[in-house]
């Protein structure tokens, strides 16, 4: 049974501050609402959480497409094994299952046709003519390796001085290893052989994931096979047979389609075609070479993060809760930031600041929170940390009481406004609203400023440079002397109209 944890502190719901209130609230991302608020993840998905909420969890290790991708198959969707490429498919015989080690799910044959797929034009099996690099790897899980079985058959023709040339690429099992055959692939092989073949040495173990890559590179001529990250057989198609020299390219005739596991019983994942060779750091570090990488989750984790969650000027953050799942070695890490003004908030500022759910926090006050979070697996991978429900704990700045009363005397271009102090034991000072609309306080001709003005803590101020026969309303507002960004209700309204006077 999972051992949720949820940490919490019990704060105070209603506490006094120089003579006024904080009121206790709270903001929740995730639970019954589920992530709505999520401004960025990355390597991190939707799945179940504590009483069947969604929750934020990584994303399985299943390949991603790139610039150069062609083509993944990789059954993470249960509706179309097909999750990027222009490609059609004809049939699919495949089975998806979940007993897999590099994602959701794979595909499973039955030696029963596998899957037939036709590229549509700009694909690299769907596009004749010359080709530059390219790479067609996969994850394999024989039930038997056995000779005569196939992982992939495409079939077509190039003309050659009006003679129609037969094409082939196939791979094959025999004697427990994987063979790649070529057949009329490459334009002016050099060798003056068109028929070339690439095997394997390492034996495929039935029941066990193996990586195979296939890979071409355009700039030198190496044609080589990777199993999990060794070199296991290489040519040059050059004029020498070896590095340097002229170099052929890739020439593919009629579009065709292709089959995977037409004739194979075992599971395969992740087939991917890219347009460019391979490159081991892809696959894992050069040090690394020939260790296997097949964890289910990225070892280096995931991260989300929400967009700034907006409360009220003076907000304090007080603490988080989280429901949170962590499975042996897994981890969570969480991050708070604030401020007072979102629009420029960049990745590193406001600084963030790391907190442990359940901790009183201190010095996390404005009027956005912001909360991310990083998740990390096991570490063999296997497993993943999930997140049900973020808390945010905060208190509001009390909003000081207005004046209660307010009068406005007209004079030459001018209004002296009067007010007395307001009672509540909060106030810093007085905001003056003005403008020449009742209820709109747009005003912006006084020579003391617009609308509203920060008059400090005073109880009366003159408005110059008016119009004479203009009528104006006015209002004022206290703000807290704990934040001058707190301002309370507006007092009532006040009116008068500047004219000039007979001397």
């Amino acid at each position: 049974m999972r051992n949720y944890i949820r940490k919490s502190v019990i704060m105070f719901a209603i506490m006094g501050m120089i003579g006024g209130t904080l009121f206790s609230k709270e903001l929740i991302l995730g639970g019954k609402k589920g992530w709505p608020q999520l401004e960025v993840t990355n390597n991190v998905t939707n799945g179940e959480g504590r009483f069947g909420y969604e929750s934020m969890e990584l994303s399985t290790n299943a390949c991603e497409a790139d610039f150069a991708t062609d083509l993944i198959v990789n059954f993470e969707n249960a509706e179309n094994p097909v999750s990027y490429g222009n490609y059609l498919i004809e049939k699919n015989k495949l089975q998806r299952v979940s007993s897999t080690e590099l994602g959701k799910g794979a595909g499973l044959s039955r030696d029963n046709g596998g899957i037939t797929l036709t590229g549509k034009p700009g694909t690299f099996f769907g596009t004749e003519g010359l080709n530059g690099s390219f790479t067609i790897e996969f994850w394999l899980n024989p039930a038997l390796a056995e000779n005569g079985e196939e992982i992939f058959q495409w079939h077509s023709s190039r003309t050659i001085d009006s003679h129609i040339i037969y094409q082939m690429i196939s791979v094959d099992f025999e004697g427990g290893k994987l063979i790649w055959k070529f057949s009329n692939i490459f334009d002016n092989f050099y060798a003056g052989n068109s028929d070339l073949s690439l095997k394997g040495v390492t034996t495929i173990i039935p029941n066990t994931w193996s990586k195979h890559v296939l890979s071409y590179d355009a700039e030198t001529g190496l044609l080589e096979y990777l199993v999990n990250g060794y070199v296991e057989d290489l040519k040059y198609i050059t004029s020498t047979g070896h590095e340097g020299g002229d170099i052929s390219l890739v020439l593919l005739g009629v579009p065709a389609s292709f089959d995977l596991c037409g004739k194979y019983t075992g599971k395969i994942d992740d087939f991917r075609i890219t347009k460019a060779p391979y490159e081991l750091s892809g696959f894992q570090s050069a040090e690394n070479a020939g260790s296997i990488e097949h964890a289910k989750y990225v070892r280096t984790g995931g991260y989300f993060r929400s967009r700034p969650l907006m409360t009220s000027a003076g907000s304090v953050l007080n603490s988080i809760d989280v429901e949170y799942y962590t499975p042996k070695e897994t981890a969570v890490n969480f991050y708070v930031r604030s401020g007072d003004n979102r629009y420029n908030w960049t990745e590193t500022y406001p600084e963030w600041k790391s907190v442990e759910p359940g901790e009183e926090l201190t010095g996390v006050s404005g009027l956005f929170f912001q909360v991310a979070a990083e998740l990390f697996p096991d570490g063999d991978g296997c497993h993943t940390p999930n997140v049900t429900e973020i808390k945010l704990n905060y208190t509001e700045l009390p909003l000081p009481l207005p004046p209660f009363s307010v009068s406005a005397v007209a004079g030459d271009g001018s209004v002296t406004l009067k007010w007395n102090y307001s009672v509540d034991e909060t106030a810093g000072g007085y905001y003056v609203f003005y403008g020449n609309r009742s209820g709109e306080y747009l005003g912006r001709i006084a020579v003391e400023g617009s609308s509203p003005i920060n008059v400090g803590n005073t109880t009366s101020i003159t408005l110059t440079g008016l119009e004479n026969g203009t009528i104006y309303y006015f209002a004022v507002a206290t703000w807290s002397r704990v934040n001058e960004n707190v301002i309370g209700e507006l007092s009532k309204e006040v009116f008068a109209r500047p004219k000039k006077t007979l001397r």
